[in-house]
């Protein structure tokens, strides 16, 4: 009995050992996605509110005084391009492509591509562009932009871990950031999840849920406690859905499907034969001639094509003015598409879904239906456009859903955004974000670019 004793206590203690260990390892793993996670949703609710800055002293600015943008737009776009051509030209754009691109990256052979795609250096000069290109009436969101920036906090906080700490795999921590990112951007936090699994990557997500899981509550709460609860949209009233709506529904996904496709063809050719100028000069006169497109439709034809379009959906969704002018789609599409292919940073997240809920607005017009059944295809509109320019119909309807509060619409966003993937795909297999992902990647490693 003493031997069998004295055994036992030694296996008692061997255990608890290991197990102390074990909690030990499972907690300064989890240390770097909480810090990580509170950095993000701070940094987040700044970088918003400074866009909101930007876009409130466009306003103030033009009021009364539009011809001011044939001077201010040309000024910002061409600096909003140069700065990052001469300082950090992996900041332009998106930067969802390019978490993208440092996932794919995300191997001890290619680290330092990683640090060109996600770095401090990045998160300055994505924030001062995006600033510049908003203040200067280019029709930007800022959503993407925040995913690149918090995809570089955590690669940042990857990077300055000391060599004693348990192992941590740097994509899932690039991952984890980007769906932070989004959390705390849109204040959607299953938007967050649904996105890190479906766009950002295809390694199993039993290697990261966790950490997904518990950084976008965190980036989500801590974007809260410095915002306030909120929803991106506030609660538009809706209806029970008719058979005639469900029929519209799914014509609506085929159009709104459809013309996102072509706006992704349009933004990705302009962008190209921007990149093919061997002159400065060449640079510079399309940046000119874009922002005085742009300043020309804002002047006389309508203000609409400025800006991230949020106060246009919110126009349709809580006013009595539901039913878009037929000008107002494709001033939705020329505004974004001439300052996304400018070369400076700025995201397509919110110019989607402006550009959806005003086809989406029209679309109800057209068949008179009434105005909480207006709402109802505003936001499948949302939801069907997004998806034709991400490929990710589900990330799309549930970001819509969550900004909402329109779970009892979810069946019939799901049906908009799997409408329009199918018709998207039928114009085009790759989706924009994976053209411009394979473009990163091809230019960091010397290839040619996809699709060229």
């Amino acid at each position: 009995m003493g031997i069998y004793n004295y055994f036992r206590q030694k296996a008692k203690r061997l255990f608890d050992n290991i197990k102390s260990e074990r909690v030990k390892n499972n907690l300064l793993t989890a240390i770097p996605f909480w810090v990580g996670s509170v950095i993000v949703g701070c940094v987040a609710v700044f970088y918003a509110q400074l866009f909101l800055l930007g876009e409130n002293l466009l306003i103030k600015m033009i009021h009364g005084r539009l011809w001011l943008l044939f001077i201010i737009m040309p000024f910002a776009f061409v600096s909003a391009w140069w700065l990052l051509k001469r300082f950090s030209p992996y900041s332009r754009g998106s930067g969802i492509p390019q978490v993208m691109a440092a996932i794919e990256f995300a191997n001890p052979k290619d680290y330092d591509k990683v640090k060109r795609l996600l770095s401090v250096k990045v998160i300055i000069y994505k924030v001062i562009s995006s600033f510049i290109l908003v203040l200067g009436g280019g029709a930007i969101g800022r959503e993407g932009p925040t995913i690149q920036i918090s995809g570089s906090i955590f690669n940042r906080i990857y990077e300055i871990l000391p060599a004693w700490w348990p192992r941590i795999s740097r994509k899932s921590m690039i991952v984890t950031g980007a769906a932070a990112g989004l959390s705390a951007a849109f204040n959607t936090p299953l938007g967050g999840v649904v996105f890190a699994v479906e766009e950002l990557t295809k390694i199993h997500f039993n290697h990261f849920k966790t950490a997904v899981f518990t950084a976008v509550i965190i980036a989500g709460l801590t974007a809260q406690q410095l915002a306030g609860t909120y929803l991106y949209l506030g609660f538009p009233k809706t209806t029970a859905v008719s058979y005639t709506a469900l029929a519209a529904i799914v014509l609506l996904g085929l159009l709104a499907g459809v013309a996102a496709s072509y706006l992704s063809k349009i933004i990705l050719l302009l962008q190209r034969w921007r990149n093919s100028f061997n002159a400065t000069w060449k640079h510079l006169l399309f940046l000119v001639i874009s922002a005085w497109i742009i300043a020309t439709l804002a002047f006389f034809v309508s203000e609409h094509v400025l800006g991230s379009g949020k106060e246009l959906m919110e126009q349709y969704l809580f006013t009595s003015q539901k039913h878009a002018r037929w000008y107002d789609p494709v001033l939705r599409m020329v505004g974004p598409a001439l300052s996304f292919a400018s070369g400076g940073a700025g995201g397509i997240f919110a110019p989607a879904l402006s550009g959806g809920a005003s086809i989406g607005s029209m679309f109800a017009g057209w068949f008179g239906f009434s105005p909480t059944e207006t709402n109802v295809m505003i936001l499948a509109g949302m939801v069907a456009f997004l998806t034709g320019i991400t490929r990710a119909p589900f990330t799309s309807a549930i970001l819509v859903l969550e900004m909402t509060d329109r779970h009892s619409l979810i069946l019939h966003l799901m049906l908009a955004a799997i409408v329009a993937n199918i018709a998207a795909r039928i114009i085009n297999r790759h989706s924009f974000y994976d053209y411009l992902k394979h473009d990163y990647m091809a230019e960091l490693s010397g290839h040619k670019t996809l699709g060229k």
